[in-house]
């Protein structure tokens, strides 16, 4: 039941913004590194007259994100028989994704790709999607925005010239420290670094952490520094920008939170595919996307044997014991959400058990 708008929009400006990553995914480190998937050979030369529509990402060209896109913009062209191309502009060389967000928004960019907590700078109802242990599966959290939940969000989205369409994700993120956290009174005093909106804070002061909210290029030497006593992730994220060499020592399966990545695209972009192809376009969109959810559980995996290997040392957790602590502190502040996001969430939790 996917009913979805999506969106993409005319580039006008390639300026190379300032990183200001918020960390949903990759490190953020700059890195001039683009793609222009399906825009060679003889299929090119045949389709001069193509869209070509510009995809940014923070991540670097080695991260699964990247491998991700690559491959949302390989089954476009297939789909649209090589009239419609993506260039993907990686390593954050176009910007943040506060940033590139923005410019989608303005129709200075036609695909712009950032965490959940970042659109709901423009859609406060997305908040909801910030607690900690909403989910219980990433089929659950995958089926909500395939669902009711996507509908509200594409929405909401388009009254800001975007349409979401689809969901790249970060999935769930665990906690990398300098030392050993084994128990929920072992986060007393962490000095932590955590994504830029609320819930994060919210969860980690609940758990007894100091929270800090620090750029996402920043970890690695906030880290050797000690600026930081630990921060959180996805394991491949741990992995892929050597944590273990800035001191990190253990990392705790909290699965604390689980992160989408919204591809949005403006109105301008959208508005030049030809009727006959937005369906097939959304469809490869799709496609690709549950592509990068695959990605995403292979590094994963690959990500714990290999920091296995490196000396690091993996801990499971009482997360019932965190969950009361945030259950808590969450009725205490009276936190409240609008009463059309709660119930498509709590659909989704039916759907999947």
């Amino acid at each position: 039941m996917l009913k979805r708008t999506y969106l993409l929009s005319g580039i006008a400006v390639l300026t190379a913004l300032g990183l200001m990553a918020c960390g949903s995914s990759g490190s953020g480190q700059t890195e001039a590194k683009g793609s222009v998937s399906g825009n060679s050979g003889p299929e090119a030369a045949a389709n001069e007259g193509a869209l070509n529509f510009t995809m940014a990402l923070v991540d670097n060209s080695q991260s699964n994100y990247y491998k991700g896109a690559e491959k949302i913009a390989e089954l476009v062209s297939e789909a649209t028989e090589g009239n419609i191309q993506l260039t993907i502009q990686a390593g954050g060389v176009l910007g943040g994704e506060a940033d590139t967000l923005d410019m989608a928004i303005q129709g200075d960019l036609d695909i712009a790709t950032c965490a959940n907590s970042v659109l709901s700078n423009y859609i406060p109802e997305m908040s909801i999607l910030d607690q900690a242990f909403l989910w219980d599966s990433a089929d659950q959290a995958n089926y909500a925005v395939q669902n009711e939940l996507g509908d509200l969000i594409s929405a909401e989205a388009e009254k800001h010239g975007l349409h979401v369409i689809g969901y790249l994700e970060s999935g769930f993120r665990d906690v990398f420290s300098k030392k050993p956290i084994q128990t929920p009174a072992d986060f007393k005093g962490v000095k932590i670094r955590v994504m830029q909106n609320e819930g994060q804070l919210a969860a980690f002061t609940a758990f007894g952490a100091n929270p800090v909210a620090i750029s996402a290029s920043e970890q690695f030497t906030a880290l050797q520094q000690g600026t930081i006593d630990a921060c959180e992730n996805a394991v491949s994220n741990c992995w892929i920008n050597k944590y273990y060499e800035a001191g990190v020592n253990s990392i705790t399966n909290t699965k604390h939170c689980f992160v989408y990545i919204p591809i949005c695209m403006s109105d301008n972009a959208w508005n030049k595919i030809p009727e006959d192809m937005r369906e097939p376009f959304a469809n490869a969109v799709q496609e690709g996307c549950k592509a990068q959810w695959t990605y995403l559980n292979e590094a994963n995996a690959e990500a714990v044997e290999n920091l296995e290997g490196a000396g690091v040392t993996f801990y499971d957790i009482d997360t019932e014991g965190l969950k009361a602590k945030y259950q808590a502190a969450q009725e205490k502040a009276g936190a409240s959400y609008d009463e059309k996001w709660i119930a498509a969430v709590d659909a989704a939790k039916r759907a999947v058990q």
